[in-house]
């Protein structure tokens, strides 16, 4: 674990927050030296530049991409710490340079860059690069085919970020969650998707350490038209990787260093004891059972009916900087739900805004104790 000790000394201060475009990931990157090659592999809907970072010259080759979608930028951060690692020169050298004669690292950090800059899932188009596998209507899907094609890699790593919704039935987050996609509607285990499975495992048994019951399994249903489904149906092993919530880390600052830790660990600079494939099946899989605040024990409007409010943040950009406008997702009985943050009313009739009504998709600026003016909540941002 010296190796994940030693991550402040190659976590990219530079580089922080959820808003990350091509310009300045890049910016940082070329400073990084020569041990890595930085080329451009194709061009964006908009015409952006879309590159691709090459590391090492050994025979096992490992293609990743990060911000797909271009709101996803926490496994993009965890990259670049990677990178950075691989390329400094002042510590474990010798497992660096066995590292690089071995393998082939190839990166894309940014493979939608108009989308990173607009801070949407989508690209330019509107369309998700995710569900463009068969089709390849976009010019990024267009690219990442070609490249994966070109270079035929034996593992493949799809690197996304989830929502605060994800959770464990335990009452806790999802902070990191992983996938072997399937390959068939039947979800065979395939060889590749062993392979992929038995990596994942691995990563797990590390993350452990550091995150135990916060560690689960995306919903492996097929769809042919996903990037990880498609890769998988063509016999190359391909892990998907769900960044999500650690608690109070709306940043993503504590899940981008368990990506790398967790990539480290994937690409052999962690030791471990090989896993069963029964580790995997033993991660829990994801539920939607989380919202970003709920407020228990309320009771609203004329009638004064007892109920509780769910509210979830809405990530918009605004000068160059995410905020996090809170609005109301869920209004009723929300026992089936947990929060990362929960709020108290002690039975209190409330006041939404300073109105006895409130209505789902509302933002919420206040909630107020309508007898003493007691503030319940405010939106700081």
């Amino acid at each position: 674990m010296e190796i994940l000790n030693a991550y402040s000394s190659f976590f990219e201060s530079k580089i922080i927050g959820r808003y990350l475009t091509s310009d300045r990931v890049f910016s940082i990157l070329e400073t990084y030296g020569d041990t890595q090659k930085i080329s451009e592999i194709g061009t964006s809907v908009n015409g952006v530049s879309i590159k691709m970072v090459t590391l090492g010259q050994g025979k096992k080759k490992v293609l990743a991409w990060s911000q797909m979608h271009g709101n996803e930028s926490t496994t993009t951060k965890a990259v670049i710490d990677l990178i950075k690692f691989l390329t400094q020169e002042s510590r474990f050298q010798s497992q660096i340079e066995t590292f690089l004669k071995t393998h082939t690292l190839y990166i894309i950090p940014i493979l939608n860059p108009d989308g990173a800059k607009a801070y949407t899932r989508e690209n330019a188009n509107g369309v998700d690069l995710n569900r463009d596998a068969q089709l390849l209507s976009q010019p990024e899907s267009k690219v990442l085919a070609s490249v994966c094609k070109q270079l035929q890699p034996d593992l493949c790593l799809n690197l996304h970020d989830q929502r605060t919704i994800y959770g464990f039935e335990t009452g806790k987050c999802a902070t990191v969650s992983f996938l072997s996609p399937a390959a068939d509607p039947s979800r065979q285990i395939t060889a590749s998707r062993k392979s992929a499975m038995l990596d994942i495992a691995n990563m797990a048994v590390v993350l452990q350490n550091y995150i135990s019951g916060h560690i689960g399994r995306y919903d492996d249903a097929f769809n042919d038209n996903c990037v990880g489904d498609a890769f998988q149906m063509a016999g190359v092993p391909t892990i998907l990787f769900e960044a999500g919530h650690a608690p109070t880390d709306y940043q993503r600052e504590e899940t981008r260093k368990y990506i790398c830790f967790s990539l480290l660990a994937l690409l052999g600079f962690v030791p471990h004891s090989g896993a069963e494939l029964e580790a995997y099946f033993n991660l829990p899989e994801n539920k939607k059972n989380f919202l970003d605040i709920i407020l228990r024990n309320a009771t609203t409007g004329r009638r004064k009916k007892r109920t509780e409010i769910g509210i979830q943040y809405a990530e918009v950009l605004v000068d160059g900087r995410i905020k996090f406008v809170p609005r109301i997702e869920k209004i009723g009985d929300l026992s089936k739900y947990y929060a990362h943050k929960e709020l108290m009313a002690q039975d209190a009739e409330i006041l939404v805004n300073s109105q006895e009504k409130c209505h789902v998709g509302e933002k919420v600026a206040t909630i107020i104790n309508k007898k003493d003016n007691s503030v319940l909540y405010i939106n700081e941002d």
